[in-house]
């Protein structure tokens, strides 16, 4: 057993030599001059605080030449590893590159090693900037090296260590792959130092590592160096969630339980207006508890935390919406967190990092909102506040004059920001597409801010007390440590051409089969196969189990299934044709024409404002599919203005009559809602619905299902008495038949899936004379020059010649549409557009994408698979070509209705595919790259160009 001491300088060795032999103490002396001439000793002395054993480890590893995966919690220190890796490249007169997940985070990182070895060592490589890029050290975003990998870079060469923070970003379904490909393509004699959340399979991608990488240490620490202390704030009590059980063994708090059960056995306020009667008892156990129990405000949980010694603290809200109206109450609530030498301190620095920024932006981005509850100790920190403005409230609170922040989850994910105390005030989040509840692995990664390396003794995690809470699920979120690795590796159109420059056809299908998506394919592949196995002997005893004495059971089971499905697929047949019925309807709709939806959330009375045909949609989403039908944008009687789907109408609609829609009616005016709602139920809330009628069933006259029946009644086996007992035998064995066939499909499918994704897209860049056998054509290399989602749509954009002729603004329309995704659904109407050249090329832009879409289709390339080409989204167009046009800030945040900080960060997304354009663009007869270049002049401007710190 090994006891680490932590003792004054020569304690320990000098009561260890005492009791030596000579020649042990001769042997322990050269030991320590060996230890002491190690690059870790050296590294060791620039730190004043010891290292962690897990920290010596991975170092000691390096310095033997092995590369690293180390998965430790949040604020353990693993970044250590990743600076003795810097250390050990300057000894050694080599490169070392620190690669992060995003710009803020290489911006940190870059300042923290500038400090450390000073600034004429250290260079930052961003999507913005370029500062001293052939130091020994650089900093980077993962996709510069990735792109530098592809283009061969001269700064490549003297490269010894690279070092992936974050590195557990590859499970990242958009960005994941491309730390894939940086691990695949680094040549092999470079060291690679992976940093990672605490994830439960770090092994088998320590396996996969050690594979494609050579030999790899992998180093696990589960140890928080700050304990971590779990709680539920239920009205005016802090309830601890565990309570120490015999052996430590975590137990959930009795009180918190008993207090659990109480509210679940009260009666909720639906039930009280039921009217429900309520005994004496339960009576006064509700007035009891009803004093103690309740979901604290926000105020007052930051007033709580306050006097319990609790703060600075994290509060996450999973909207930006409630991140700003947090701050709000707090001010409108009086709270008051700093005395007046640190508000001067805080309006200092303020003033100081701001005073770039022009006044009349001032207004328009609250500033001085912001700035009084800075001053007060309180900020909001999400992705729509300006970059300039979420650093301020990021210094601000490591230094202590921020003591309460209302944040989103994305601020989890890197920025080193830690706190005494998290607040989660709910266990459910939106995911994009329902509200859902947060997994062990988020509640970890939330929760690992709390506690401060060398400032706190412990951390604390704060969830605030719900209706129907359960203890026992949040002890299970708590105490889980389940945060698998998945891989989100999928080939595109831009790797595909880079790789068959670089390697040939042959080659990259063999280099795409080392990724770590193939390689948990693989292994997952034998479980499947024990599966199958164990699958054939169980159909082995249900055959059995299914013998009948008068004839061929299966046989017979067989006519029963095909009676089954045919009277299945006739109903959906039946279906499908009322479903058909009803989209010829919705496509006779007209604006303003009252119809009744029959059903759905917002069944009623409802006035069309759009008929929502299939054909030309121009809002930026993926176009409908002419099965999905029509999907008509109507006024509810309820003020309410939704885009409903085929679903809401199972049965033909037919107008109940028609009303005239104001010119100036705007369906973002609640005034306009309102107003038009009460014309329609004042025009047509007395009309009834009609009411569908029940046509005859098709089996009632279907000769298949005579058949059918005629030959059951027939069969042997259906005069044996034990016929439906040996029926469920069947239908055992028929599932499970069907189950082992799924598997083995499983199996079939699992097996060089990668490959066969990248043969699929090979054949369709074939098709399109970007690749000719091993050769990479002309296009094909303006393709290699271009990244991003829709790589392969911006190529044959200027194959065709769509943006030539277009002024810089106007191209920074079109080119918006290749990065810009709206993050809400598609309720509101058709965004607006600038007019001439910009809106014809928009056009062609939507029809290219079409035709991309249906080779896409042809060739089996989907984008549920994370591969192919979603529509172009239109909704920036016009905000950055006003932006470009040199419009104010106020007027284009206006008309685009977006947060400041949004509008920053598509901004930036424009300016980055630009750049990408104009090197891409032909050098002669062109006008697109001279267009493009102007255009990154015009748009980094303002609080764009503010925001492009390094």
């Amino acid at each position: 057993m090994i006891v680490l001491l932590s003792v004054g300088p020569g304690t320990l060795e000098s009561t260890m030599t005492e009791d030596l032999s000579p020649a042990e103490r001769y042997a322990a002396a050269r030991r320590r001059a060996a230890e002491q001439a190690t690059a870790l000793a050296s590294f060791r002395e620039m730190y004043d605080f010891g290292l962690d054993p897990f920290q010596i480890e991975a170092c000691q590893a390096l310095e033997a030449g092995k590369g690293v995966l180390v998965a430790a919690p949040t604020g353990s220190g693993k970044t250590i590893v990743g600076e003795f890796a810097v250390h050990l490249a300057l000894r050694q007169g080599k490169k070392c590159f620190y690669t992060t997940p995003i710009k803020a985070l290489s911006n940190q990182k870059y300042a923290d090693l500038c400090r450390r070895y000073g600034a004429d060592k250290v260079g930052l490589l961003t999507g913005d900037n370029s500062v001293n890029s052939e130091a020994p050290v650089v900093v980077m975003t993962t996709e510069v090296l990735r792109n530098m990998l592809y283009a061969g870079s001269q700064t490549l060469l003297g490269l010894g260590h690279v070092v992936m923070d974050e590195v557990h970003y590859l499970s990242d379904r958009f960005r994941g792959a491309v730390w894939e490909e940086v691990i695949i393509h680094l040549p092999a004699s470079v060291t690679l130092v992976s940093l990672s959340a605490t994830v439960s399979n770090a092994e088998e991608f320590g396996d996969w590592l050690d594979t494609v990488r050579g030999d790899t240490e992998v180093i696990v620490s589960e140890h928080r160096p700050v304990p971590l202390f779990q709680h539920v704030l239920a009205g005016r009590r802090m309830y601890d969630l565990f309570e120490e059980g015999e052996g430590h063994r975590k137990a959930v708090n009795p009180d918190l339980a008993r207090l659990a059960r109480i509210e679940a056995t009260r009666p909720s306020y639906q039930d009280r207006r039921r009217g429900r009667a309520m005994r004496e008892a339960d009576r006064e156990r509700e007035r009891r508890q009803r004093s103690r129990v309740w979901t604290p405000g926000r105020p007052e949980v930051i007033e709580r935390l306050d006097a319990e010694g609790l703060l600075p603290a994290i509060t996450f809200i999973f909207s930006r919406a409630g991140c700003e109206a947090a701050v709000q109450q707090c001010l409108y609530a009086g709270l008051r967190l700093n005395d007046e030498e640190a508000r001067e301190r805080v309006r200092a620095l303020v003033e100081e990092r701001t005073a770039h920024i022009a006044s009349e932006d001032l207004h328009v981005l609250g500033y001085y909102e912001w700035l009084e509850g800075l001053e007060r100790g309180i900020a909001a920190h999400h992705a729509g506040m300006l970059p300039t403005f979420k650093e301020v409230v990021e210094e601000l609170f490591v230094r202590g004059l921020v003591k309460a922040v209302f944040a989103t989850e994305t601020l989890a994910l890197g920025i080193n920001m830690p706190a005494r105390s998290v607040v989660l005030e709910k266990l459910v989040k939106w995911n994009g597409e329902q509200h859902a509840d947060i997994t062990p692995g988020e509640y970890t990664q939330l929760t690992g801010r709390a506690g401060r390396r060398g400032i706190d003794v412990e951390g604390h995690a704060v969830v605030l007390w719900q209706r129907a809470m359960s203890p026992e699920h949040l002890a299970g979120l708590a105490g889980t440590r389940t945060y698998p690795l998945r891989s989100s590796f999928r080939p595109s159109y831009n790797m595909a051409v880079n790789l068959v420059e670089q390697f040939g056809r042959h080659r990259s299908r063999e280099l795409l089969e080392t990724s770590f998506a193939q390689f948990q394919a693989d292994r997952s592949v034998v479980g499947i196969s024990r599966q199958v196995q164990r699958n054939e002997e169980g159909l082995a005893g249900y055959q059995a189990s299914m013998t009948c004495h008068l004839g061929d059971f299966e046989e017979y089971a067989r006519l029963r299934r095909e009676l089954k499905d045919r009277e299945t697929e006739l109903a959906r047949q039946g279906a499908h044709q009322r479903r058909a019925e009803a989209a010829v309807a919705l496509e006779k709709l007209r604006p303003g024409d009252v119809i009744h939806v029959p059903t759905g959330k917002y069944a009623g009375l409802a006035l069309v404002l759009d008929p929502g045909l299939p054909a030309g949609r121009s809002n930026g989403h993926r176009g409908y599919d002419h099965q999905d039908g029509p999907r008509p944008l109507v006024l509810t009687a309820e003020r309410q203005v939704k885009r409903l789907a085929s679903m809401d109408f199972p049965v033909p609609v037919e107008p109940l009559d028609r009303m005239r829609i104001p010119k100036t009616f705007n369906p973002r005016s609640p005034q306009s809602r309102r107003d038009l709602a009460s014309a329609l139920r004042s025009k047509a809330g007395h009309i009834p619905p009609e009411r569908a009628r029940k046509k005859r069933s098709a089996a009632a006259d279907d000769r298949e299902i005579a058949r059918l029946r005629t030959a059951l009644r027939a069969h042997p086996c259906h005069g044996c008495n034990d016929r439906e007992d040996h029926a469920r035998w069947a239908e055992r064995y028929h599932r499970l038949l069907r189950d082992t066939s799924q598997l083995e499909r499983r199996i079939e499918g699992r097996t060089n899936t990668i490959a066969r994704t990248f043969d699929r897209i090979v054949a369709l860049l074939t098709e399109l004379d970007y690749l000719r056998g091993n050769e990479v054509t002309e296009h094909g290399r303006r393709l290699a020059r271009l990244y991003g989602e829709l790589d392969l749509l911006a190529s044959e954009c200027l194959r065709e010649g769509v943006w030539e002729g277009l002024g810089p603004a106007e191209l920074a329309a079109c080119v918006s549409a290749l990065v810009y995704e709206a993050r809400l659904s598609d309720d509101a109407m058709a965004p607006k557009l600038p007019s001439g050249k910009a809106k014809a090329a928009l056009g062609e832009m939507v029809r290219i994408w079409g035709r991309l879409d249906g080779l896409e289709e042809d060739f089996r390339i989907s984008q549920t698979e994370g591969v192919g080409q979603r529509e172009p989204d239109l909704g920036f167009a016009w905000a950055a070509y006003m932006w470009a046009s040199g419009k104010g800030l106020d007027e284009v945040l206006r008309e685009a209705e977006m947060p400041a900080g949004d509008f920053v960060r598509w901004c930036k997304q424009v300016i980055d595919v630009l750049g990408q354009i104009s090197a891409a663009a032909p050098r002669e007869g062109s006008t697109v790259a001279k267009a493009a270049r102007k255009a990154v002049d015009q748009l980094l401007r303002g609080v764009v160009a503010y925001s492009s710190v390094g």
